[in-house]
């Protein structure tokens, strides 16, 4: 038998957990437990729960009514973003095995989960719609698109833009990539197809293999990548090793034609530096879907910046994703179980 906890929320239902675990392929007979973690608050109000996980974690935050009690002699947890904090863990003697149906793991101590070697396995359940709408920057910022349109709405009529002397096709640009997990690998196999050539920047994947696998990019050093790179695209996960890693020196690299997507997270960037290159014209436009506070303040230097599109964090915001999370979760989670690997695997 299998004791599985199950813990839904506002976007995410128990019972559709529920249903999820159950072709997962875990030990029978199963004893499903379902618990809430506010299930009735408001989108926005979630929201702001997820944003304060975001940015500290999983200690300190109220757990799900119920866990402390049911916890203990469970064998396996799949959550949303309820938080699994290292008061939790120390308390799973049994545990087996953590899922999350989404790509992030702030909710998640995982340092102690390692400690205790309990796999986490995460899904990168918008990884589709994130690369779409990183190339969809791409094209609106270097063709103009969303400064035009403003422009027109104001009842202008413009033919000339910032970066007439640069303006050209994307098959005739170098993007380079800042990452290549799941995100970066499906926005470089789209612009391989569309015939650009692809530079590459990640220490925490196994490069010979990704190369073997036939995915025809440059590796190259950061600053290399930076500095060649007409157009380069963040898709990295903020850690200690990656806050603030597009810094002043970076961005002074690049050249004066090129252009930053950022559709990852804000605490990439050092965002003085960021404003500063805009601001300067050290580099010709930006576009990013992902800022420092969220929504923006109306005083945000940045809302001064005519060579930058932002727009909402809707990247990954589409009517699939999140409803279809947990039965992505449970393909990834029984193939584990059959394979014993998973790329998955935190």
């Amino acid at each position: 038998m299998s004791k599985i906890i199950v813990v839904g929320d506002t976007f995410v239902s128990s019972d559709t957990l529920k249903r999820a675990v159950e072709t997962m392929g875990l030990p029978e007979p199963l004893e499903i437990v379902a618990l809430e973690w506010h299930t009735t608050d408001s989108p926005e109000e979630f929201q702001r729960k997820l944003k304060l996980i975001e940015e500290n974690g999983p200690e300190g935050i109220e757990l799900p009514e119920g866990m402390m009690e049911e916890l203990p002699d469970a064998e396996y947890l799949f959550v949303h973003v309820a938080p699994i904090s290292g008061e939790l863990l120390n308390m799973a003697k049994k545990l087996k095995m953590i899922g999350t149906c989404r790509g992030g793991v702030e909710h998640i101590n995982v340092s102690l989960a390692k400690d205790k070697n309990i796999p986490i396995i995460h899904v990168i359940r918008n990884a589709e719609p994130v690369a779409d709408y990183a190339i969809g920057l791409m094209y609106t910022v270097t063709r103009n698109i969303a400064l035009s349109h403003a422009a027109v709405m104001q009842g202008k009529w413009p033919k000339s833009f910032p970066n007439d002397a640069s303006r050209t096709t994307l098959s005739a640009q170098t993007v380079g990539l800042v990452g290549l997990g799941h995100i970066g690998k499906m926005v470089a196999q789209r612009l391989i197809k569309l015939g650009v050539k692809v530079l590459a920047y990640d220490p925490f994947i196994d490069q010979e293999t990704l190369l073997e696998s036939g995915l025809n990019v440059q590796f190259v050093s950061l600053n290399e990548l930076f500095a060649e790179a007409d157009i380069v695209s963040l898709h990295m996960r903020v850690t200690p090793a990656t806050e603030n890693l597009v810094n002043k020196e970076l961005l002074a690299l690049m050249k004066p034609s090129a252009y930053l997507i950022n559709t990852a997270r804000p605490g990439i960037l050092d965002k003085e530096a960021f404003v500063a290159a805009l601001r300067k014209r050290e580099i010709t436009g930006a576009a990013i879907d992902v800022v420092w506070e969220e929504p923006i303040h109306p005083d945000d230097p940045l809302l001064e910046l005519d060579n930058l599109v932002i727009t909402s964090h809707i990247a990954g915001d589409t009517v699939d994703a999140i409803p279809n999370s947990p039965f992505l979760l449970a393909r990834t989670v029984k193939e584990y179980l059959k394979t014993g690997k998973s790329e998955f695997i935190i």
